[in-house]
C-alpha cells in the first residue's frame, strides 16, 4: 500500500490470496464480500468506497462501505459474470459528517455553534456551482432555510445528507492497491455430488455394471436434487498382486480389483475397462447426464498397476529399490502391493508431467469438466500449478477438487494453487466445540477468500464411527450438517440406505465396494432418499446456502444443540438447529440470528421450519427447540 503517501492508511483487504498476488475466489452470479481497515491520525471521521472493474469492462463501478468497529469498513458488489475482476479500496476524510458529529456534540453540551453553523452553510453555498437540477434546488432550499438556527439546519442536512454527500469536496483522499479476483461459474462453488462405482450399477446379481446401467440409474440420481455423478475410476484394472474381499492378497479368480489400481495390457489411464463399455457408450453416459442436469465428474489418480503400460515404455517414471526393482505405494502401516507410484521428479520430468497433462486432456475432450484428483498433496505443487493453469488457459470452466487428507498448510497451498474445492476434516469433527472450531476457521474471510469446502459424509475408504454405531439418526444428522455448512456436499452412494457394517475398530467398511461388486435395492426399507432429497431442494432455493464464507455460530444453551445461521445481503438469514447428539432427545434455548430480532416484534414472530413445514411463534432473541433423533432431527428455519 502507498502509505508513505498517504495520510489515509488502508489495509487489511479482502478478499486477498498471497497479499493480492494471487486473485481471490469468487462466485458468478452471486455478490462478493470486500473489507478492510482505513484509519488516520486525528479525529476526523472517514468515508469509503469499494471500486470494481467487471470482466471486459472499461468502466469502474462504485459501492459504498460500511463503517463497522475498530476502524473496518464492509460492503459488497455484484459478482455477475465469470471472469477476472478488478477491485480497490478509495478512502478520504467525510468532512460533512465530521462537521455533522462535532456540530451537533457542541450543541448538547450548549457551546455556541453559530460560527460552526455558518461555516456549513458557507460549504453548501459553495456546493451550488457544483450540483445540477434537482439537487442543485434541495442545496439551495437548505441555504434558504436554515437561517442561524442550529436545529433547523442541523436536521435539514440530515434529512438531506446523500445529497449534500455527492457534491461534498472529498480531503486526503487515498487509494489501495488494485486487487484481483477470479469468479467462477456455479458448478465450482455450489453442488451436491453423489459417488457411485459404474461396475456396480447393474441391478442383476453378480452382473458387472455398465455406463448403460449408470445411464438407467441417472433419473433416480436426479429425483434426490444431486447435480454431479463423480464415478471411481473407469479404467482397465491391474492383475498384479490384484486385491480380493476386504483387500486381502492374492485375490480370487472372480474378483474385479481395486479400480485405482490403473492399467494392464488393455491400457491406461486414456482408456476404458471394457467390462463397463466403450468411449462410445461413455460419452452417451455424458450426453445423457447432461439431459437430466447433471454433470459427469472423473476420478484421476496418478498412479499405476504394475501392469500399466507405463511401466514397460518408461520404467524411468517410477521409483527404484536398490535392487532395481520398482516400488510399490506406502503409506504407514499400510502398503499397496497393487500400486507403483509416479516419481515426479523423474530426470524424464518435462515427459511425464506433460504425459500426465495430456490424460486431462483427454477426458476433457470427451466431455468432462470436472476432476475428482486423488492424493494430490502426494504430488509436487508446481506441478499443479503448472497442469491447472495449462488446462484453464484453454479450459476455463474445468473444475478441480483435491482429494488431500493432509496437514492444512498443502491442503490450503493447493487451493492458492488452483484446486477451486477440496476434501475437508469435516469427517472427524463430530462434538459442537470442534465443529465450532473448524467452520470458523474456514469461514474465516482469510480462509474462504481461496478455501472452498467439500463436505462427503462418508467415502469408500471412510464409514464414520458414528454411523457404524447410531445408525439411521446418524445419517440423517450428519447430511444435515454437510449440506448446510457448505455450498458443497456430497454422498458415496449406500448413503442413503445407511450402510454402516464396518471392520470393527476401524472407520473402513466391512466387505468394501473397492474390492468387490454389490448390487443394492435403492428403494430398501429404512432408507432416507427422500430425506435427502428435501435437503438438496431447500439448499438450492434458499440463496443463503450457496454463498461460501458466512457460516455464523449461534449460542446453544446445551452442548448437543448446534446452531448456525446463513447470511446472504439483501435476504433474511436462515437459521439451522442440529441435534448432533443421536441417540437422544436434545432440548435447549438457542440464539437466533440478529437480523431476525426487532423492535417491533412486539407480539413475537414467526418462523418455519423448512424440513417439516410447522410453524412457531417465537419471541426475542433465545427461543425453545425440542429435537428428536430420526423424527426432528434439525431445523432449517426461515423467519416469515
Amino acid at each position: 500500500m502507498k502509505t508513505d503517501e498517504q495520510e489515509i492508511i488502508i489495509e487489511d483487504i479482502l478478499p486477498a490470496v498471497d497479499s493480492g498476488l494471487t486473485p481471490a475466489k469468487g462466485q458468478a452470479g452471486l455478490v462478493q464480500r470486500v473489507s478492510c481497515r482505513a484509519y488516520s491520525h486525528g479525529t476526523r471521521i472517514i468515508g469509503s468506497q469499494l471500486d470494481y472493474l467487471a470482466p471486459s469492462s472499461r468502466t469502474w463501478k462504485s459501492e459504498t462501505l460500511a463503517p463497522g468497529p475498530d476502524d473496518t469498513f464492509t460492503g459488497w458488489f455484484p459478482v455477475t459474470k465469470p471472469g477476472i475482476y478488478k477491485f480497490r479500496i478509495t478512502a478520504w476524510y467525510d468532512d460533512l459528517r465530521t462537521w455533522l458529529r462535532d456540530t451537533t456534540a457542541w450543541k448538547i453540551s450548549g457551546e455556541d455553534v453559530s460560527a460552526d453553523i455558518a461555516a456549513g452553510i458557507e460549504n453548501i453555498r459553495a456546493g451550488i456551482t457544483r450540483a445540477k437540477g434537482r439537487d442543485r434546488k434541495t442545496f439551495e432550499k437548505i441555504v434558504s432555510s436554515a437561517g442561524s438556527s442550529a436545529d433547523r439546519a442541523v436536521s435539514l442536512i440530515n434529512d438531506n445528507y446523500a445529497v449534500l454527500e455527492k457534491y461534498w469536496p472529498r480531503s486526503g483522499v487515498a487509494r489501495s492497491d488494485t486487487m484481483k479476483l477470479e469468479a467462477f461459474p456455479e458448478s465450482a462453488y455450489f453442488s451436491s455430488w453423489y459417488e457411485l462405482f459404474p461396475r456396480s450399477q447393474s441391478d442383476i446379481p453378480g452382473k458387472h455394471g455398465t455406463f448403460r446401467d449408470v445411464i438407467r440409474r441417472m433419473p433416480d440420481i436426479a429425483a434426490m436434487g444431486f447435480d454431479v455423478i463423480y464415478l471411481t475410476p473407469v479404467h482397465p484394472i491391474g492383475y498384479t498382486s490384484r486385491r480380493g474381499k476386504n483387500g486381502i492378497i492374492p485375490a480370487g479368480d472372480d474378483d474385479p480389483g481395486s479400480p485405482w489400481a490403473i492399467g494392464n495390457s488393455q491400457g491406461g489411464h486414456k482408456s476404458i475397462n471394457p467390462d463397463l463399455g466403450t468411449i462410445s457408450d461413455f460419452r452417451d453416459m455424458v450426453s445423457e447426464a447432461g439431459k437430466h442436469g447433471l454433470k459427469i465428474a472423473m476420478d484421476i489418480a496418478l498412479q499405476c498397476s504394475p501392469d500399466h503400460p507405463y511401466v514397460k515404455e518408461h520404467p524411468e517414471w517410477f521409483y527404484h529399490r536398490p535392487d532395481g526393482s520398482i516400488r510399490y505405494a506406502e503409506n504407514p502401516p499400510k502398503k499397496y502391493f497393487d500400486i507403483y507410484p509416479l516419481n515426479f521428479d523423474t530426470s524424464d520430468r518435462e515427459n511425464l508431467w506433460k504425459e500426465m497433462l495430456s490424460i486431462f486432456q483427454y477426458w476433457i475432450s470427451q466431455g468432462i469438466r470436472i476432476f475428482r484428483v486423488d492424493n494430490p498433496h502426494t504430488k509436487p505443487l508446481p506441478f499443479w500449478k503448472w497442469l491447472i493453469t495449462s488446462i484453464r488457459e484453454k479450459t476455463p470452466d474445468a473444475v478441480f477438487l483435491a482429494e488431500a487428507f493432509t496437514k492444512p498448510s498443502v491442503m490450503y497451498k493447493l487451493s492458492r494453487l488452483g484446486f477451486q474445492q477440496s476434501y475437508t476434516y469435516f469427517t472427524w469433527r463430530n462434538f459442537d466445540w470442534e465443529l465450532r472450531e473448524y467452520f470458523n476457521e474456514i469461514n474465516n474471510p482469510e480462509v474462504s477468500s481461496f478455501f472452498w469446502p467439500m463436505l462427503f459424509t462418508n467415502t469408500p475408504d471412510i464409514l464414520p464411527f458414528v454411523l457404524q454405531r447410531a445408525g439411521r439418526p446418524a445419517f440423517m444428522m450428519r447430511a444435515v450438517l454437510a449440506a448446510t455448512l457448505s455450498p458443497l456436499w456430497g454422498i458415496y452412494s449406500g448413503y442413503e440406505l445407511c450402510e454402516n457394517a464396518g471392520i470393527p475398530g476401524k472407520e473402513e467398511y466391512l466387505d468394501a465396494e473397492k474390492y468387490e461388486i454389490k448390487q443394492r435395492d435403492w428403494f430398501a426399507d429404512g432408507n432416507i432418499r427422500d430425506f435427502i432429497t428435501l435437503l438438496n431442494t431447500i439448499r438450492k432455493n434458499l440463496v443463503n446456502f450457496h454463498l461460501h464464507g458466512n457460516v455464523k455460530f449461534l449460542n446453544s444453551s446445551n452442548p448437543s444443540i448446534l446452531a448456525y445461521y446463513r447470511h446472504y445481503p439483501g435476504a433474511s438469514s436462515v437459521m439451522v438447529v442440529v441435534n448432533i447428539n443421536p441417540y437422544e432427545v436434545c432440548d435447549a434455548m438457542v440464539q437466533v440470528p440478529p437480523d431476525w430480532v426487532k423492535s417491533s416484534d412486539c407480539a413475537g414472530y414467526d418462523v418455519q421450519d423448512m424440513i417439516t413445514g410447522e410453524k412457531y411463534c417465537w419471541h426475542n432473541e433465545y427461543n425453545y427447540v425440542r429435537l428428536v433423533p430420526e423424527y426432528r432431527p434439525a431445523h432449517i428455519l426461515v423467519r416469515e
